[in-house]
């Protein structure tokens, strides 16, 4: 009647290694899906940035004709907009229906990933909210938004084969473009610690310069995407700001090979930068235009021409 007939001691030796082997096996199970539930997707670069605007007219002469992006086709929205092309894999989307100074005039911000749901199950197991699930949308891509610690909307977009965006590649290139790359978006950031959270320790963006007017203060972060070459800067320490501030501060900018050369190509077309071409205290040559609606575009050179101030500049 003994619980143990081969006695206390030889049962636990017959016993030991299959309990071994089974604590061991389960440990091995926990332990790897614990591996594949961290594991982030690609996340590339800039897919697009989205503005609102009171004037669709006044939008396509600036990003159309002035800047020389070809319209490719109109959001998936109800309210409809343009979609101006810079290439294959970024856009600049316009939609209509602004309210006023009380609305933000960005709409939203956009990365592009290699793989959207598990870039969504992979936020989720880090504590970021996330929708329930990745649809494929109108436009035959997967995406899906979330709010950055300051509410802004970013959304993640994986352009799939057959969408309206993949079957287009190659289409809406115009030589007339003005630049063929957007390196960064910019948004306000109201608490870098939080930001940091997100983008850095989650999302793997790396910091490769910061700087501000002076060598002490730190106004910009450039925090480049994880498996690409563009980027997302905050645009810290801004107070109780304008709709005027708000347009220089939530931006895009778009490389280009020489400044001044984008400089004498938009003055032909009609725009007239209340500036002309600078050098920015990251060393590079830039130059700011505005659209109707007061949100800027900088044109950018790809590397400094002088010494960056503030902070070394990683490749």
């Amino acid at each position: 009647d003994t619980p143990y007939p081969l006695g206390p001691d030889l049962y636990w030796w017959v016993m030991k290694p299959a309990t071994l082997f089974w604590t061991a096996l389960a440990a091995f199970a926990i332990t790897a899906a614990q591996t594949t539930a961290a594991k982030r997707p690609r996340i590339v670069g800039v897919a697009h940035i989205a503005l609102w605007t009171d004037n669709l007219d006044a939008a396509r002469q600036f990003y159309g004709q002035q800047l020389g992006y070809e319209q490719a086709f109109q959001p998936d929205r109800p309210e409809g907009g343009l979609v101006f092309k810079v290439n294959d894999h970024q856009y600049v989307e316009i939609f209509p229906g602004w309210k006023g100074p009380e609305q933000l005039i960005l709409a939203h911000i956009a990365f592009e990933t290699d793989n959207a749901p598990q870039l969504r199950d992979y936020l989720a197991g880090n504590g970021v909210k996330v929708p329930e699930t990745v649809p494929k949308g109108p436009d035959g891509n997967l995406s899906f938004m979330i709010k950055d610690p300051d509410g802004h909307d970013v959304e993640f977009v994986q352009y799939l084969p057959g969408s309206l965006h993949s079957r287009n590649f190659g289409k809406f290139l115009p030589a007339t473009r003005v630049s063929e790359r957007i390196i960064h978006v910019g948004t306000t950031v109201s608490d870098r610690a939080a930001y940091d959270h997100l983008y850095r320790d989650i999302l793997g963006f790396r910091e490769f310069w910061h700087g501000g007017p002076t060598d002490e203060q730190i106004n910009w972060v450039d925090m480049r995407v994880p498996d690409g070459t563009d980027w997302y800067e905050y645009m810290l320490n801004v107070k109780n700001p304008s709709a005027r501030t708000l347009g220089v501060m939530n931006h895009m900018a778009l490389g280009v090979p020489d400044v001044q050369t984008g400089y004498k190509t938009v003055q032909s077309r009609g725009l007239t930068p209340a500036e002309g071409p600078k050098i920015g205290r990251d060393g590079k040559w830039q130059l700011n235009l505005y659209d109707a609606n007061l949100t800027r575009t900088e044109l950018m050179e790809p590397k400094p021409v002088q010494k960056p101030c503030c902070s070394p500049m990683i490749n």
